[in-house]
């Protein structure tokens, strides 16, 4: 009995941990969140106006994008540009008008007046509404290539 108690819990923990992993499903929302991440424009392309929660790098939260241009403002930060890595992208569509988004951004910014070029590995969240999809959420990681290399 517990033999077939512990395979039992097994196969649904297996079961469950592949329906996590669905990128599959849903092609059409999954094309237009990928036109969102690969299109022209900062930010407030992309974000909820004032509903967004964004985590800086130094762990800042603004709730909107006006906040989150505050930061950047007072960090002297500027974002030159932000290009995904093609193939990096892990987008998992629930019910049509959520998604959970991993990427990994090519980054390029001036940071007090000095050129800076990195990796981040970004989580973000988006909602589906009537004018369309838009992030609710975002936090970035900055990937330390010597320590873990990327490789796609």
């Amino acid at each position: 009995m517990k033999k077939t108690t512990t395979t039992t819990l097994l196969l649904l923990t297996a079961t469950a941990a592949v329906a996590q992993l669905d990128t599959a499903s849903y092609p059409t929302e999954r094309r237009q969140i990928r036109t969102l991440l690969h299109g022209p424009g900062g930010p407030e392309r992309v974000s909820c106006p004032s509903d967004v929660v964004a985590v800086g790098a130094k762990g800042d939260i603004s709730y909107s994008v006006q906040q989150w241009k505050g930061v950047q403002t007072k960090e002297k930060l500027v974002f030159k540009s932000v290009t995904p890595v093609p193939g990096t992208e892990i987008i998992r569509i629930y019910g049509g008008t959520s998604a959970v988004v991993n990427w990994l951004a090519d980054v390029r910014l001036l940071v007090d007046g000095h050129d800076v070029a990195l990796k981040v590995r970004r989580l973000e969240v988006f909602i589906k509404k009537e004018t369309g999809w838009c992030r609710v959420a975002g936090q970035g990681t900055e990937v330390d290539e010597k320590i873990h290399p990327i490789s796609h």
